[in-house]
């Protein structure tokens, strides 16, 4: 693959399929990044690798690439790291081969989202290219290595480095794989959040032909679940679907069936629409289970609050896009689950839109190599638009 002088332009597809020979599962990192930099760099960006640590997690490469000094500045956001293959005797063609046979991409991060950051790289460089670099503006490009692990050391990091030497992104998208079958049927302008909650109890162990001289755990968390599941959360909002809870799991440890269990805990997961805080959800819960009894622990973990970038420049500007290229009308959704455009959005507008998704984290994660071309021709379509002359 050659990329050598700013007016070249890159292949979505070659590119794709490079990045996909990168093994790049949370967290390591494996090339995908020093390709993509190598690439932007002889494209004229400038690039800042970037190593955040925590404790008690891995450390996380990060790449933010930007070309242009001033404003507007248009951002594409994404990730280069995968999940973890699976059973890998289950695949047709090795996971990280890169594999193309019949029109169509093999490999893990194919669709999430591999093949989104390749139509970024293909769509800012043909963009260039027509302009021969000379535009007004600011093109960037912000990936990470930490979406589909943590999400510690990733995306919100670097967008802090970024306010720190008092760079401003003022649009962004974000390429995850939104669309159901076709390229063209959504966008996202939102996301619902996800809270995980723990509940336990603790009771007396004893024998189950004698409960006068024990305590059901058991019998007591799963009263105190019933109430979680009797009485919907909401019904809705103008843009959101009504918030879900899932128990996950309830466990008593007990191997035996003669023994009444003494501990118990259960594990329940809410994605949650723009009519909820995670505080209000806590209190709905303590209110709830207060109603059976007050004899319980519960801890509160939250990975995402709801978020919506209400219909408007943005949105229309991605839409019209779509449109153009592909003639469809996408719709305007909030589903799925989360991403780090939740994040982003504490800085700029932001919204999300890339490949079809029906295979992502899927044995045989595939792409049709026609859809690549005709993201980044969206992708393309989208910058021609947001930095044309008023």
């Amino acid at each position: 693959m050659s990329a050598g002088r700013r007016n070249s332009t890159l292949d979505p597809v070659e590119l794709t399929q490079a990045l996909i020979r990168c093994p790049s599962v949370t967290p390591a990192e494996a090339g995908a990044l020093s390709l993509l930099e190598e690439l932007l760099a002889s494209l004229g960006f400038a690039c800042h690798r970037l190593k955040f640590s925590h404790a008690g997690t891995a450390d996380v490469d990060n790449l933010y690439a930007r070309i242009g000094k001033e404003g507007p500045h248009f951002c594409f956001a994404g990730h280069s790291d995968v999940v973890p293959v699976g059973n890998e005797g289950a695949w047709t063609v090795g996971p990280f081969a890169g594999t193309l046979k019949e029109g169509v991409l093999y490999g893990r991060g194919a669709t999430d989202m591999k093949g989104a950051i390749g139509a970024f790289a293909a769509a800012a460089s043909r963009f260039l290219a027509a302009r021969d670099g000379d535009f007004k503006g600011s093109i960037s490009l912000l990936i990470t290595g930490d979406e589909e692990g943590p999400s510690i050391n990733g995306t919100k990091k670097v967008l802090d480095w970024l306010a720190a030497r008092g760079e401003r992104i003022d649009a962004c998208l974000v390429g995850e794989p939104t669309n159901a079958a076709l390229i063209g049927d959504m966008i996202k302008i939102g996301r619902r959040g996800s809270l995980n909650g723990r509940l336990a109890v603790h009771g007396t162990q004893g024998h189950t032909a004698y409960p006068h001289l024990a305590d059901n755990a058991a019998h007591k968390i799963v009263r105190l679940l019933s109430t979680l599941l009797t009485e919907p959360l909401d019904e809705g909002s103008a843009h959101f679907q009504p918030s879900t809870l899932q128990i996950a799991s309830i466990d008593v440890g007990n191997p035996a069936n003669n023994v009444i269990p003494g501990e118990a805990v259960a594990r329940f997961n809410v994605r949650f629409n723009d009519r909820h805080t995670p505080e209000g959800l806590e209190a709905e819960f303590r209110r709830r289970f207060d109603r059976v009894s007050r004899d319980y622990e519960l801890a509160i973990e939250v990975s995402g609050v709801a978020f919506l970038t209400a219909p408007g420049p943005l949105s229309r500007l991605v839409a019209r896009a779509v449109e153009r290229v592909t003639g469809r009308t996408p719709e305007l959704s909030t589903t799925g689950g989360t991403s780090d455009a939740r994040f982003i959005k504490d800085h700029c507008p932001v919204v999300e839109f890339g490949l079809v998704g029906r295979t992502m984290h899927k044995v045989d994660e595939r792409v049709a190599t026609a859809d690549l071309e005709q993201l980044a021709r969206v992708y393309e379509a989208v910058l021609a638009d947001y930095f044309a002359a008023p």
